[in-house]
Order: structure tokens, then C-alpha cells, then sequence
């Protein structure tokens, strides 16, 4: 009597084919964009083609990579001071009810002031240099990782938090061991979320006032009317943007290869 054959198994998502699609969808898009500058004749000062734009960014390469690195330092300064900041402080407030009570009140009050309200305040108290810039990254970044990691240091699960003390296990091995492995998802959520304000806010803090940087760049672009200039900005400043936050989800691939999210044994197939 013959049996009927397994089902094959189903194939696993592999980053490479991410890679591939996300590749493969840019290059539909831009020959779409293409196609309907080239076909529709639109005027460059409304919509350049990306030919254009790249022709444009060759012209003026030199000039816009000089102006990223500025840019790029403030991005990543404070980003990585957010970093510095922020998890010590979450788990402090985590850990201590008394801190909870006092200062994660104050956050919730300085993260709804609207940071771009505040970045001029900054200019008049610091002046024009590298630190106001920095500062504004840094208060944009903070929250959200602040945030989501005292949500991941709080998200231990309490039952095996007690059988593990029923081993002898002391507050540090529980740490290691338990509360840091569970809270890393949740911080990393947060460290990619601070990524992506972090652009935002080095951008904005160049238009209240640099003579310097893809921000001044993007607001002289834009009063010469260079619009294709202004594309190339623009995308040299999320090229930027993608850096850090894949440089960051590289990092999680590495520290939690077992989580879901990185395509662990719960992951679905395609």
C-alpha cells in the first residue's frame, strides 16, 4: 500500500529575495517616472525625470557631498548621543517606581512641544555652530527609543521571571539572562524609529539657520527654482537616512537572530 508523498517544504523568505523585489520595484517606479516626464513633457522646474536629476547630481556632485558630509556628522552625532541617553534612562525608569513617577511625566511634556517650535530657541541660546543642530537630532531621536525600551524592559514575562529566582538566579543573571534578551526586540524598534526622525530633524534644523548642509542646499535649490538639484538633495538625504537605519537593523540580525522579525522558526514562507 503506498503512502502519498510529504508536501514540500515551504521556502523559507530570504533577505536576498527582499533585496531583489525592493530592487526590482525602484527601477518599475523610476522607469515609470522616466516614461511619463519623456511622454507628458513635463517642465523640469515642475517635474524632472530622474535622467535629469542624475545629470544635474554629476554636475553639482562635488558640491552636494560636501555639504552630506556636514550633514551626515549631525545626523549621526545625534543619533548616537539619543542612543547613549536613552536606554540607560529607560532602564533607570524601568527599574526605579519613584523615577517612573518623577521624570517619564517631564518626557511625555517635552515630547509634545513641537521640536521645530523649539529650533529657533536653540539658534538664539547656541548660536549658528555644529551643537544646536545636534541637539534638535537628539531630542527628535530620543523619545521614540526611549519609549519603546521601557516597553521592551517591562515586557518580561513574570512567570519565568519567579521560576528563574527559584534557581538562585540573582537580579544580574536575570537580567542577562531574561529581561535584556526579551526587552532587545522592542529597543531595536525604537532605535530604527530614531533613525528615521534623525534625518528629519538635521534637515530642519539647517533651514532655521546654516550656511551649510543639505538643508541650506535644499532651501537654495529651491529659491533658484533648480528643481532637479532639489531631487538630488532630497535623495542624497534619504540615502543617508537608509544608511543608519539599515546599519541598525544589521546590528539587531546580529544580537537577536532568534526573534521572529529577523525570520526565526515562526517566520511564514512565500
Amino acid at each position: 500500500m503506498s503512502t502519498a508523498a510529504p508536501p514540500p517544504p515551504r521556502r523559507r523568505l530570504r533577505a536576498s529575495d527582499g533585496w531583489v523585489r525592493a530592487v526590482a520595484t525602484f527601477l518599475v517606479v523610476f522607469v515609470l517616472w522616466e516614461l511619463a516626464y519623456r511622454l507628458l513633457r513635463l517642465p523640469v522646474y515642475i517635474l524632472p525625470g530622474p535622467s535629469k536629476i542624475g545629470e544635474d547630481f554629476v554636475a553639482q556632485s562635488a558640491r552636494i557631498l560636501l555639504h552630506s558630509f556636514y550633514t551626515g556628522q549631525i545626523i549621526i552625532a545625534g543619533y548616537v548621543v539619543a542612543v547613549l541617553v536613552s536606554i540607560p534612562l529607560a532602564l533607570v525608569i524601568a527599574y526605579s517606581r519613584f523615577v517612573e513617577t518623577t521624570v517619564y511625566p517631564l518626557l511625555v511634556v517635552f515630547q509634545i512641544i513641537p521640536k521645530i517650535a523649539v529650533a529657533p530657541l536653540f539658534i538664539i541660546w547656541f548660536g549658528f555652530g555644529f551643537s544646536p543642530k545636534v541637539m534638535l537630532v537628539f531630542l527628535l531621536s530620543f523619545f521614540p527609543m526611549v519609549i519603546s525600551a521601557i516597553a521592551g524592559f517591562k515586557a518580561a514575562d513574570p512567570d519565568i521571571m519567579d521560576l528563574a529566582r527559584t534557581t538562585g538566579a540573582g537580579q544580574w543573571k536575570l537580567f542577562v539572562k531574561i529581561r535584556l534578551p526579551q526587552a532587545l526586540p522592542s529597543i531595536f524598534t525604537g532605535l530604527k524609529v530614531g533613525a528615521a526622525m534623525a534625518a528629519t530633524a538635521a534637515v530642519v534644523a539647517e533651514f532655521v539657520g546654516s550656511n551649510r548642509g543639505l538643508g541650506y542646499l535644499l532651501l537654495e535649490y529651491n529659491g533658484n527654482i533648480e528643481t532637479p538639484l532639489v531631487f538630488a538633495a532630497i535623495i542624497t538625504l534619504s540615502l543617508i537616512g537608509l544608511a543608519i537605519y539599515y546599519a541598525v537593523e544589521f546590528a539587531e540580525r546580529v544580537a537577536i537572530p532568534w526573534h521572529v522579525s529577523q525570520g526565526g522558526p515562526q517566520t511564514g514562507a512565500v
